[in-house]
């Protein structure tokens, strides 16, 4: 595993210089966050003010709908984290509920015109002051050289971007689950499976901690990758922002975390949507029925423990892929929603633009909060 200090370098995140100096500040400035959020505060943190299931009949199956939001959200229970079985993270949530109840206001990795609707009912109908400062991942650097600010890309990640060259565009399905996401082998093999089968090129990064090859790998699969031609397996860490921002790259498999979410937003990447659990079942709401940006393959139980988790059959991989990355009319209205949307990205974080005002509004208030 790389080190704390390196993965807040290499993913962009706010690194050891500024933590440093937050530490050295007297008294430690105190921000609380519920990380990762989807529409902003909308529909996550509205779980964690109320939770909607106190009322909700105990079938898994049936919808649950989020009240007072400037959209109709319905979700199943099975999608949601029942606070009586975790007892410890729901205190949690709830106690950072207090705290931002407490705060100033707070600083979303957003962009007013990914979901205005949702800035709106939290500044006007909740009464809160939002700064929307992102996406991050495109404010502090042109993104050409994301991903190489520690000295180079490695041998694997530089490797990955010449095989991406020899691609036509948009011919490419990334495929990452973020660091912290576990597959079984059972549904590994069948993701396998549902990559050959959609006849897409793909780049496949598989997390380290997942099963060893030889417990999932199906017959054919090695010689697939050993061609060279189709499919690229990477184990670990990979740079994200340079593949998603890859001409060659027409689609995104993901697990909906947020940082994930946003940086294929601003890739105008559009998305196959796999979420496990956290917040990552509100972001796929929000990329699959609000932003309709991306197709969902149909995973619906919130589950950490890999043993309990439904398995995703292969056809069902390849034809959420080519529901996104296909000649179909919905695949094309799909791509050009997102391509629209990776712009308004971009131009948020430019002079002028949406997040680049925010920064500046929010630099305006140091003199008025003590931080």
């Amino acid at each position: 595993m790389p080190t704390a200090r390196s993965s807040s370098r290499r993913s962009g995140c706010f690194g050891s210089p500024s933590t440093g100096s937050w530490r050295r500040t007297a008294p430690m400035p105190s921000c609380p966050t519920a990380s990762s959020t989807g529409p902003a505060a909308g529909v996550p943190r509205h779980q964690h003010v109320r939770n909607p299931l106190e009322a909700a009949p105990e079938d898994p199956e049936v919808p649950v709908l989020l009240p007072r939001l400037p959209h109709r959200v319905e979700m199943r229970r099975s999608q949601m984290m029942e606070p009586k079985k975790q007892p410890d993270h729901w205190a949690l949530l709830q106690r950072m509920n207090a705290a931002d109840q407490r705060s100033y206001g707070e600083v979303f990795n957003s962009f007013h015109e990914l979901e205005p609707e949702y800035l709106e009912h939290y500044t006007t109908t909740l009464g809160r002051r939002a700064w929307l400062v992102g996406p991050v991942a495109f404010a502090s650097k042109d993104v050409a050289t994301r991903g190489a600010d520690d000295g180079g890309l490695s041998p694997d990640a530089d490797g990955c971007l010449r095989w991406l060259d020899t691609k036509p565009a948009g011919s490419v399905a990334y495929v990452s689950f973020g660091t912290l996401s576990r597959f079984s082998p059972a549904e590994l093999r069948e993701l396998a499976r549902g990559l050959d089968l959609s006849g897409k090129n793909f780049v496949w990064v598989v997390g380290g901690a997942d099963a060893e090859e030889s417990e999932w790998m199906p017959d054919g699969f090695a010689d697939l990758l050993a061609r060279g031609e189709r499919g690229l397996v990477i184990r670990g860490w990979a740079p994200q922002m340079l593949i998603l921002n890859h001409a060659a790259v027409g689609g995104f498999v993901t697990h909906c975390g947020w940082n994930s979410t946003l940086e294929a937003v601003g890739a105008g990447v559009p998305m196959v949507t796999w979420p496990r659990y956290a917040d990552q079942f509100y972001n796929e709401k929000l990329v699959v029925e609000l932003l309709k940006v991306g197709v969902g393959v149909g995973f619906t139980d919130y589950a950490s423990k890999l043993e309990v988790r439904r398995v995703i059959g292969d056809e069902v991989v390849a034809e959420a892929i080519g529901r996104v990355m296909g000649d179909g009319e919905e695949a094309e209205a799909i791509r050009e929603r997102a391509r629209v949307l990776g712009e308004k990205a971009r131009r948020a974080v430019e002079k002028g633009g949406s997040s680049y005002d925010d920064v500046g509004r929010l630099m305006a208030r140091r003199g008025v909060v003590n931080v």
